[in-house]
C-alpha cells in the first residue's frame, strides 16, 4: 500500500513556516507498513489543490492531507475535495453541534462563518476533532479499474492532527487492510571517513533491491546508515536488521559511534560517566561550540567542568599560559601551541582530561588541502596532538572541527576500556 502526504498553506509554500506534519505522518505510516512515496506542499489556491489531490489519488492508495480546514476564505480543502469528487458540500448536523459545544465550553458565541467547518463533501465521513473546531474529512475517491483512493484530511495544528490520526485514522487504515506489514528503521551513526570511502568499506550492503535496504545520508560530516526492513511484526523486522548491523559494526569498527539520534557529544558524555572522568575544553577556532555541545549533552552533571574561549595570542597567554615566544616563533596554528593550550587548560580547571582546539586558518572557498586544524588532548598519560585537513564549505568548518575534536576524545576514552 502506497501513500502520499499533502501539506496545504501559503505559510508553507512561502517558507514562513516549516512543515513538520509530513515528517511525523511518514514515520507513523511507515511503522504500519504503508510506504510514503510523495510529499507535496501546495498553496491556498483552489485550482492547485484540486490538481494536487487528483494526482495524489491516482498514484497513491492512501492520501493524508493537513491544513486548509479552517473557517476563513483561504481554507479550501473541503471545496477542493468536493470539486474533485463531483459532490456537493452538505451540512453535517453532528459536526455543527460539536462546533457549538466547543465555543460554549470557552464561553464564546460561534461566529457564523464557522458553520462552513461543518460542511462535508456528500458521502464523506467526519473525523472527530475533540479539541478543536476543525473536524477532519474521510473520503473515497473512485479510480477506474482499481479500488478507490482513501483520502484523510486533517487540520494543520500538530497536536490536533496527531490525536485525530491515532484515534480515528490509524484504526481505519488497519481495517482497510488487515494484512498491513510493519516497516522498521534503524540508524547507525558514523564519523571519521567520507561517504564514498565508507561505502567501499561495506560489502555490497548499499545496493538497490537488497533486503533489508541500507541507505546513506551525510549531515555536517556525520554519516548515517539507515537500515530498513519490512515484516509481519516489529520482532521480525528487528531480527532481519540485526545481521546487517553486526556486519556494519564489524566492517567499520570505531567509525561507528552510536545509533538513532546519537551525536558525538552524547557518546563522549556517556563514556566520561562510565569512567567517572571529567573534561574541560579550550577553544580557539570553534568559538565555544564544543563546550556548548558538551554542556547540553552532560545534562547538568559535573562531567564537563567547563570551557575557555581563546580569541587571540594575548588571551592564549593570559588565560592558558601559552608562551608569547612560542606563538611568535611557530605561529598560532601549530601543534605546539595547541598542546600548550591543553596543558594550561588542565592546570586551570583540574579536570582529568582537557581538550584544546587550535585556530582555524583564514581561508576562502578555494582552501588548500594543506590547511589544517590542530587538536590536543591532555591527560594523566601525557598529551596527544592531532591535526585534520580543513575541507568543505567555509560555513561548515567550525562544526566539522568541533566534531573532530569530540571524536578525538571519544577514541581516547574507548582505548581506556
Amino acid at each position: 500500500m502506497l501513500a502520499e502526504i499533502i501539506s496545504i498553506g501559503d505559510e508553507l509554500t512561502s517558507g514562513q513556516r516549516l512543515d513538520t506534519n509530513s515528517q511525523w505522518l511518514s514515520r507513523r505510516l511507515g511503522e504500519i507498513g504503508i510506504r510514503v512515496l510523495f510529499h507535496t506542499t501546495v498553496a491556498d489556491d483552489i485550482e492547485a489543490n484540486v490538481r494536487v489531490f487528483g494526482q495524489a489519488a491516482e498514484r497513491a492508495d492512501v492520501v493524508m492531507a493537513t491544513g486548509g480546514l479552517g473557517p476563513t476564505a483561504d481554507d479550501l480543502t473541503r471545496n477542493a475535495l468536493a470539486e474533485l469528487s463531483g459532490r456537493k458540500l452538505v451540512l453535517d448536523e453532528n459536526a455543527l453541534e460539536h462546533l457549538r459545544a466547543i465555543f460554549a465550553f470557552f464561553g464564546r458565541d460561534m461566529p457564523e462563518n464557522n458553520v462552513v467547518q461543518a460542511m462535508f463533501p456528500e458521502g464523506s465521513r467526519m473525523i472527530l476533532n475533540p479539541n478543536g473546531t476543525a473536524p477532519g474529512i474521510d473520503l473515497d475517491i473512485p479510480r477506474k479499474g482499481r479500488s478507490p483512493a482513501r483520502v484523510f484530511a486533517l487540520p494543520g495544528v500538530p497536536a490536533e492532527m496527531k490525536q485525530m490520526f491515532e484515534a480515528t485514522v490509524l484504526p481505519a487504515l488497519r481495517q482497510l487492510s488487515g494484512s498491513l506489514r510493519v516497516i522498521q528503521h534503524r540508524q547507525i551513526r558514523c564519523f571519521g571517513k567520507g561517504e564514498s570511502h565508507l561505502e567501499r568499506m561495506l560489502p555490497d550492503l548499499v545496493r538497490r533491491g537488497r533486503q533489508p535496504s541500507v541507505g546513506i545520508t551525510v549531515s555536517d560530516a556525520t554519516i548515517t546508515l539507515r537500515i530498513t526492513a519490512e515484516g509481519a511484526s516489529v520482532e521480525d523486522c528487528q531480527a532481519a536488521i540485526e545481521p546487517t548491523v553486526a556486519t556494519i559494526r564489524e566492517c567499520l569498527g570505531d567509525l561507528v559511534f552510536g545509533e538513532g539520534d546519537d551525536e558525538l557529544e552524547h557518546v563522549v558524555a556517556r563514556l566520561l560517566s562510565e569512567w567517572g572522568k571529567t573534561l574541560s575544553v579550550a577553544e580557539w577556532g570553534t568559538g565555544g561550540l564544543v563546550a556548548e555541545r558538551l554542556q547540553s549533552a552532560s545534562g547538568g552533571s559535573d562531567l564537563f567542568v567547563g570551557g575557555l574561549v581563546v580569541g587571540s595570542p594575548r588571551t592564549a597567554h593570559d588565560l592558558l599560559g601559552v608562551p608569547d615566544s612560542l606563538i611568535a616563533e611557530r605561529g598560532a596554528n601549530c601543534g605546539e601551541v595547541v598542546e600548550a593550550m591543553a596543558v594550561g587548560c588542565r592546570k586551570r580547571t583540574a579536570a582529568d582530561w582537557s581538550l584544546a582546539v587550535g585556530p582555524l586558518p583564514e581561508i576562502d572557498r578555494k582552501a588548500s588541502s594543506a590547511d589544517r586544524v590542530f587538536f590536543a588532548l591532555a591527560g594523566d598519560e601525557g598529551v596527544a596532538v592531532r591535526s585534520a585537513p580543513l575541507v568543505g564549505h567555509p560555513d561548515m568548518l567550525k562544526t566539522r572541527a568541533a566534531k573532530q575534536a569530540l571524536n578525538m576524545v571519544r577514541l581516547a576514552l574507548l582505548r581506556q576500556r
